[in-house]
């Protein structure tokens, strides 16, 4: 695309493969900026619009929250690139996206135990009901307790 075409969001979010929502939901959050309007008033995005959301979804792919890819935007947006401080936010979700894997992992365990110990006889008995039965509120407690980041952290519910 030349820089100076226009295209309209739909064909921004077949470029980029983002929902046209998305787009519009990013716009409000301030990472894209607001792009110029037909005469119709509709949105006519640039060249600059697909590089930003291309990304902004690749990041999205990698697991950064909005927040730090905001401010992977904003280190990306100076003149000189602070390098350091880039691979800085990268190294501290390298590390969420461990723990994370870790807690993964540590679920998949118990729930192979427990469908391992599960028996298909039909009878009044199951062993993965009482196992969520016997563990859901000591885990709980436990989870209070232990450390800051839950056993799995929430899932992001701002759109990717």
């Amino acid at each position: 695309m030349e820089e100076t075409r226009r295209i309209a969001i739909g064909a921004l979010a077949r470029h980029t493969g983002a929902n046209i929502e998305t787009i519009r939901y990013y716009e409000r959050a301030g990472l894209l900026p607001a792009p110029a309007r037909s005469s119709g008033g509709y949105r006519l995005y640039g060249t600059d619009h697909l590089k930003r959301l291309s990304f902004i979804r690749r990041a999205r792919v990698l697991g950064f929250p909005l927040a730090e890819v905001r401010k992977l935007l904003a280190l990306a947006d100076q003149r000189r690139r602070p390098c350091a401080e880039v691979r800085a936010v990268a190294a501290a979700h390298l590390e969420d996206v461990k723990g994370k894997i870790a807690d993964l992992k540590a679920m998949e365990r118990v729930l192979a135990n427990t469908i391992a110990r599960c028996k298909t006889g039909g009878g009044s008995h199951c062993a993965m009901i009482d196992a969520l039965y016997s563990n859901s509120d000591s885990r709980r407690r436990a989870a209070a307790t232990s450390s800051a980041r839950p056993a799995v952290a929430p899932k992001d519910t701002t759109p990717p």
